[in-house]
């Protein structure tokens, strides 16, 4: 018997992608979101979720898809990293999909240079990026959001 592999699926622009289920927490309606000062260019803003100061990431500069505002439509998915807690910018969050670890081919296996997707699932409607969470971001990036997100806490 194969391991479950459970994916949370969105969309950006018409493509699906995918988180890990394990590292998704809960997925919000897109909320007002706070600019912070120095903060990379790949972050929003902050979101006060329940107390808990949270960054925004902006998916669609990192998959080099056109930059758009914050819509009343989006969602957010509220995930976990190894260092923290950030919200995620998706057009719409299509829901779960639990498949087997072997329908799973390697991102190094397709194209060099897919550092940041975990693998592909073929379906046959298309195909499903998962992502990476924990390269998202940049060694830099980091250590420029952590000093900006001092500045708010």
């Amino acid at each position: 018997m194969s391991d479950l592999v459970r994916l949370v699926v969105f969309f950006l622009d018409g493509q699906r992608y995918a988180l890990p289920l394990s590292s998704v927490t809960r997925i919000v309606c897109a909320a007002e979101v706070t600019p912070i000062p120095n903060a990379p260019a790949i972050v929003f803003g902050a979101l006060n979720l329940q107390g808990n100061v949270i960054p925004v990431l902006d998916v669609r500069q990192r998959f080099q898809l056109p930059r758009r505002k914050i819509g009343v439509t989006d969602q957010f998915l509220i995930a976990q990293t190894r260092r923290r807690s950030v919200a995620l910018v998706v057009d719409e969050a299509q829901g779960l999909l639990e498949l087997e670890a072997s329908d799973v081919v390697s991102a190094n296996l397709i194209t060099p240079g897919l550092e940041q997707f975990q693998g592909v699932v073929k379906l046959g409607d298309g195909l499903v990026l998962i992502h990476d969470l924990e390269k998202f971001l940049s060694l830099d990036e980091e250590l420029a959001l952590d000093a900006a997100m001092e500045q708010v806490e």
